[in-house]
């Protein structure tokens, strides 16, 4: 890592650090994980824009903004997301914004002409429902989409499209990433449209607050998940933006699975709550299993640190100390 060859004037990412990298969506889960892992590695020129200052959905500002900063590095970690209740009642808002950011933020880091590397990120709903399981790269638009967030998913297939599509006719050094479910700081825990494991901790914790008897969870908790710290996806994105440049796709995964019914009886461990955990299983499950398999980038010599309790134990610290602590 981090060295200069003659068949390749350009130093690496890691080697590059006072080049100007541009983080979209700094203020995400992702995003945020990603800059403090640039910031803590010692880059330099790390630009950043809330959505007050740069709506990423308007291709002239978008474009405006490229040609003014020219960046040398993206990561697009910017998108509208949300859990299965969300996807359902908002699919225009899902399936228009994405698209609309992907596109603007890949044909503008064509066009400015300084952009050396983009990595955009997707997400593990871009494989089919019912695919083999761990779900290789491979599996990619070979059956149906779960039909709870296919909005969302179809934007992403199409992002992970677009960066190929500029990689072969543009010679873009565009690569897409696409983790696992992420759980960790600055995720989002409101009550509707949050997903399955920020949403847990909240009721948990509101429960245990207001000393409820229970607490009522959606399904019959048999599906089986995937999580990964994303800051262990902050680590695999500065690892990718070093180490790789193909045409596919990665998967970023932690490789062990848990199943809904063991993580809600995890975090009520790790809350504390002392009453009782029910199950509605007149609700929807979602995606029956959910594994990806991480051999390609494990093979490159990426690998997870964070287990499942110890990013728990330190989510709930964060979301006591900056999501409750804000409501008072």
């Amino acid at each position: 890592m981090g060295t200069v060859t003659a068949a390749d004037p350009h130093p690496s990412f890691l080697a590059d650090k006072d080049a100007k990298v541009f983080v979209a969506g700094h203020r995400g889960l992702v995003g945020s994980a990603i800059l403090r892992r640039l910031l803590s590695l010692g880059f330099t020129s790390v630009v950043v824009r809330t959505h007050a200052e740069l709506d990423l959905t308007r291709q002239a500002d978008v474009e405006a903004f490229f040609a003014a900063e020219r960046p040398r590095y993206v990561v697009l970690a910017a998108a509208k997301v949300g859990g299965i209740h969300a996807n359902s009642t908002f699919p225009a808002d899902f399936i228009a914004a994405n698209l609309q950011i992907q596109t603007n933020v890949v044909d503008a880091a064509l066009r400015c002409g300084s952009v050396r590397k983009l990595l955009f990120l997707g997400s593990s709903c871009i494989y089919p429902k019912f695919a083999p399981q761990p779900i290789t790269e491979g599996a990619l638009l070979s059956g149906p989409l779960e039909p709870t967030n296919e909005w969302y998913a179809v934007a992403k297939i199409a992002g992970i499209k677009m960066c190929q599509a500029y990689r072969i006719q543009h010679g873009l050094d565009a690569v897409s990433a696409m983790p696992t479910n992420l759980y960790g700081p600055h995720d989002n825990f409101h009550p509707e449209n949050s997903h399955v494991l920020p949403a847990l901790i909240r009721r948990f914790h509101e429960a245990k607050a207001c000393g409820a008897p229970e607490v009522v969870v959606w399904g019959s908790g048999s599906p089986l998940r995937e999580f990964l710290h994303v800051d262990d996806l902050a680590d695999a994105v500065i690892f990718l933006m070093d180490q790789y440049s193909g045409l596919e796709h990665v998967n970023v995964g932690s490789g062990s699975e848990v199943t809904i019914k063991e993580l809600a009886e995890l975090v009520k461990e790790v809350v504390g709550f002392p009453g009782k955990l029910v199950w509605d299983s007149s609700k929807p499950d979602g995606t029956p299993r959910k594994l990806m398999d991480s051999s390609k980038i494990q093979g490159m010599g990426w690998k997870p640190k964070i287990n499942l309790k110890e990013g728990l134990v330190e989510t709930y610290k964060w979301y006591v100390e900056n999501v409750v602590s804000d409501k008072k």
